[in-house]
Formats: C-alpha cells, structure tokens, sequence
C-alpha cells in the first residue's frame, strides 16, 4: 500500500493500525495487504484484546478495522465503547461485515462507523478505504496541530472572517478556528469537511461520483491542484467567518458555487456506506457541532459549536 506518513506526527512516522477479526485468516491477509515501510499493523483475535491493546498505549492508534460479528464482544459493541471514550472516540474505525443490509448499515452508522468494507473483499478494496480513512485522519492531525498554537490568544477573539482557496489554507484557518472551540478535536474535523467541500465541489465543481472515482485512483489532490491552476478558478476563494455569542460560536462558510442539495447529505445514507467519500457533512453533523444549516442554493453553510454555561 502507497501512501506516506511523513510528517503526521506519530513516533517513528508511521501509521499505526489496529486489525480486529475472530479468524486468523482474515487477520493474515489485511497484514498482508497493508504491508508497508510506512504502516505498521497490530492483529487482535477478539474485542476484548483489541480494548487491552487501545488502552496500553502509548501512542494511539491512528485507525481501527473491526470485524462486525464476533464472539463475546462484537463490532458494534467495541465500536460504541470507542465513541464513548475521549481519548478513542476520533480513531477512524472501518467497520468489516458480510451483512449489507440497510438496518444493518445504519446501526453501524449510529454507533459510529463512517467507513464500511463488505466481506469477501478484494485487496484493492482495503487498501483504497485505508487510504482514504488515513488522508482523513492526516488532515484532522494537521488541523489539531495548529489549533494547539493558538489556544491561548483565540480565546480574546469575538468575530473574524478568513477567505481560503487551498487545501492547505483549510489546514491552517481550520485549525486556528477549531482553538476557540470547548473540543478542539471535534471542531477540527467539522470545519475540515466543511471547507474542504466549499472548495472540492463549490469552486471547483468537483461532483460525487467523480470524487468517488478520483479517491479511488488516489488522485483527488493532484485533481484539485490542476483545476486550481485553470484560468477561470484562479480568483476563486471561499470565506469563513466565526462569530462569539455567550451561548455559542457560529461558523459561516460560503463558496462561489452554484449550490447543491445538501439535505440529501445531512444524514449518513446506508447506500453510500461503502463509498470512499461522501461522509463529510454528516460526521460534521454529528460530532462536530450542535446545529448546522445550508442556506440558499447550498453554497452557503452556517454550524455552530455550543459553549459552556
């Protein structure tokens, strides 16, 4: 599997991940497909060894891929004991099952499974959910970087307003907003979906299935840096502006797009479990931020992070 991790912050700079099956052989071919200079894999036979290794550290665990249906501890059970714990809750968990039914799916999606892989599995099917799971949880380390540089200062700020029009602009002005926030973490992940989403499909036009298809080639970013460099996308920006009440700190994100439907995205559709994409503004709505509304055509995104009485 190719994807670096230089620079994510991790002792020793690779990835860490944890592999949960009740059957070795199963366990033997996600080492072996994940086999990589920059990752490095750790097998547990059961849930209950999974929890045991999570909580001897020292490091955690940048992604987990669980078996849902196992003996004494299943799936669901360990990923709703992960949600639950502050210092696991953020681990990427893709959820392994054989089962694509819906009710199935949206159990998975309530405890809080954003990543699904149906079982049997081809090697390229892992390998690309891995990748997209990581690049995720890269930016959300990024973010959560730079938000702890400026926690202190940011407290004093009531209004202010960024324009952004790279993904490394999303980085930096996601992060210096996820500071003023009660959870850090939490904020980074909302405002990171939500801004990436102003540029990718507002600016940029870049649509869901292409995404899809471009996530599944690993050339997303490289698309996003051609379409940036085309004449008619130079000057395009997309603003976001925080504002400080005593109850609540209100982010608003606008793009120069033609809008979308963005109902349709708000709730974590089943059909779309196993996609590589498509799970952004529902993760933003569910541990990100207490409300969060689309305006006008949909190029347009107001949430807010609720404050401590």
């Amino acid at each position: 599997m190719k994807l670096s991790a230089a620079g994510h912050g991790l002792p020793g700079n690779r990835w860490r991940i944890l592999a949960v099956d009740d059957e070795p052989l199963n366990l033997e071919i996600i080492r072996e497909c994940l086999d990589d200079p920059d990752v490095s894999v750790d097998l547990a036979p059961n849930a209950e060894r999974a929890w045991q290794r999570l909580e001897a550290g020292p490091a955690p665990y940048d992604l987990t891929i669980v078996d849902r249906m196992m003996p004494g501890m299943n799936g669901i059970e360990l990923l709703r004991r992960m949600k639950a714990d502050r210092r696991f809750r953020h681990i990427p968990v893709i959820l392994q099952t054989a089962s694509a039914a819906p009710e199935d799916v949206r159990e998975g999606i309530e405890a809080g499974a954003y990543y699904y892989l149906t079982k049997p599995y081809q090697p390229a099917a892992l390998t690309a959910i891995v990748r997209a799971a990581l690049a995720d949880m890269a930016d959300q380390v990024a973010t959560v970087r730079l938000a702890a540089q400026h926690t202190e200062t940011l407290t004093l700020l009531d209004a202010a307003e960024f324009r952004f029009a790279t993904l490394g602009d999303v980085s930096r002005v996601a992060g210096l907003l996820a500071s003023l926030c009660p959870d850090a973490e939490a904020a980074a992940v909302g405002l990171t979906e939500l801004m990436i989403n102003a540029i990718e499909h507002g600016n940029l036009g870049i649509g869901y299935e292409e995404k899809s298809r471009l996530k599944r080639d690993d050339v997303w970013e490289a698309e996003i840096a051609q379409r940036q460099a085309r004449p008619e996308n130079r000057a395009k920006q997309a603003r976001v502006a925080m504002r400080r009440t005593p109850l609540e700190i209100e982010f608003t994100i606008t793009d120069e797009g033609g809008g979308f439907d963005a109902q349709r995205y708000l709730d974590f559709d089943p059909a779309r479990a196993y996609d590589l994409n498509g799970r952004g503004i529902a993760m933003a709505r569910t541990i990100s931020f207490q409300r969060i509304e689309y305006r006008g055509c949909g190029n347009q995104v107001v949430a807010a992070v609720s404050l401590p009485g």
